[in-house]
C-alpha cells in the first residue's frame, strides 16, 4: 500500500485458513497501522504472495513486479463495462483484467495458471466465497 515515503506490503498470515470477514478486518487494521507509521516488522516481513490493486485509480491493466523474497504478485485492474458475446449475442458486462507475475524458482507457471483459473471462477460468482 502507498504510504508517505513509499510503498509497504502488510502481511496477512495464514490467509488460506481465514474467511473473507477475518481477512477484511485484519487488512483494515494493518492498513490503519501502515498509514499511522505503526506497523511492526513482523507485520510487513515474511510474505509469500502480494496483491496490487491499481483499479481504484482507474488503471485497466498493468503488470506488477514481485516483492522479493515473495513468490508471486497478482495485479488487479479496474472493472469496466465492455462488450462481450453471450450465447451468440452481443451484451455488456463488467470486466476486469488480472495478471499474475510468478518467480519460477518458487512457483511453477502452470500452478500460477491454475490459481488464476480458480480466482476467475470465484470472482465471477462471488457468493461461492461466502460458503
Amino acid at each position: 500500500m502507498a504510504i508517505e515515503g513509499g510503498l509497504i506490503t502488510p502481511v496477512i498470515r495464514n490467509a488460506g485458513g481465514k474467511g473473507l470477514e477475518a481477512i477484511s478486518s485484519e487488512m483494515k487494521d494493518l492498513a490503519g497501522k501502515a498509514r499511522d507509521g505503526k506497523l511492526q516488522p513482523h507485520e510487513f516481513q515474511g510474505g509469500t504472495f502480494s496483491i496490487s490493486n491499481l483499479g481504484m485509480f482507474g488503471i485497466k491493466q498493468f503488470d506488477a513486479v514481485i516483492n522479493p523474497p515473495q513468490g508471486a504478485i497478482m495485479a488487479v485492474g479496474a472493472g469496466e463495462q465492455r462488450p462481450v458475446v453471450r450465447n451468440g449475442s452481443l451484451a455488456v458486462a463488467t470486466v476486469m483484467s488480472v495478471t499474475l507475475s510468478v518467480d519460477h524458482r518458487a512457483v511453477d507457471g502452470a500452478v500460477g495458471a491454475e490459481f488464476l483459473a480458480a480466482f476467475k471462477k470465484l470472482i465471477e460468482d462471488p457468493m461461492t466465497m461466502l460458503l
